[in-house]
Formats: structure tokens, C-alpha cells, sequence
């Protein structure tokens, strides 16, 4: 079976829903809630952790020409990018985690995000491109990326 054939070729990708969802942990916990499976919610796939794969050398584009170009948000180019980014966060977070010799649940990708990959994906944004625009760009409103 290929990846179309599973998903009809559809790559479920929430960012706003996500990005809510993570937002409200803390503030819920701290209100005496008990948030359960948080690390359950799959990683953002936004341009600032996309951008750190990028920008580390661990995702390049097969036509460098592509960089120099901007792109649709729906386009194969960003669709392939956000899935591969999303994919990548949790091999980061399960690496993280053996290096720290804990688990999910004292370090869920939730804290792995707020806490290394969206500020090392801006981090080192600047430092390769002085308006820290993301390597890849991307024609969006910011409501997908």
C-alpha cells in the first residue's frame, strides 16, 4: 500500500487547532485540570520548526532552484516539507528524550517545541538570512503556515 492509497493522497496538517491546543496545557493544568496523552498531539508543522531542518542541513531540496522561489501553500513542495517536519519532530523528541534519559511523559513534544525547536528554528533563521525569513517561501496568509 503507498501513502496515496492510505490517505487518498490527503495529509492532515492543523496548525491553528494545534497551536490552541498547546497553548491551553499549562493554563488548564495550572486551574487543576488533569491534561492526559499530551504527548499525543503530533508536532507543529509550521516554517519555524520546517525552517530549523532545513536551515541544520537535515531536509534539502532536491532543486535548489526551488529556494529561490515562492510557493503555494498547497503546492507538493510545502504539503511534502510540513509532513516531513511533522515526522521529524518526533524522531527529535524520542532523540531528546534518550539524551535525557526520560520519557514522554515528564518530556512531552509539547515542551520540546516551546522550549528548543520554534526558537532554534528562528534562532538560526537569523543567523542564515538576516530578516529571518523562513528557507523556502511560502505564499500563506499565516493561517496554515
Amino acid at each position: 500500500m503507498t501513502t496515496s492509497d492510505a490517505t487518498s493522497g490527503l495529509i492532515p496538517l492543523h496548525k491553528l487547532s494545534q497551536w490552541l491546543a498547546f497553548s491551553l496545557i499549562e493554563p488548564l493544568q495550572q486551574a487543576g485540570f488533569i491534561v492526559t496523552d499530551i504527548d499525543g498531539l503530533t508536532g507543529l508543522a509550521e516554517y519555524r520548526n520546517g525552517g530549523l531542518f532545513m536551515d541544520a542541513g537535515v531536509l534539502t531540496l532536491r532543486d535548489q532552484s526551488q529556494s529561490t522561489q515562492e510557493h503555494d501553500v498547497g503546492s507538493p513542495l510545502v504539503v511534502e516539507w510540513r509532513a516531513l517536519t511533522v515526522a521529524l519532530l518526533d524522531r527529535l523528541g524520542d532523540t531528546i528524550r534518550k539524551k535525557l534519559n526520560t520519557d514522554a511523559r515528564v518530556l512531552p513534544l509539547a515542551k520540546i517545541l516551546e522550549g528548543g525547536s520554534w526558537a532554534a528554528g528562528r534562532a538560526i533563521a537569523r543567523e542564515r538570512r538576516l530578516d529571518g525569513v523562513p528557507p523556502i517561501q511560502v505564499t500563506s496568509d499565516g493561517t496554515v503556515f
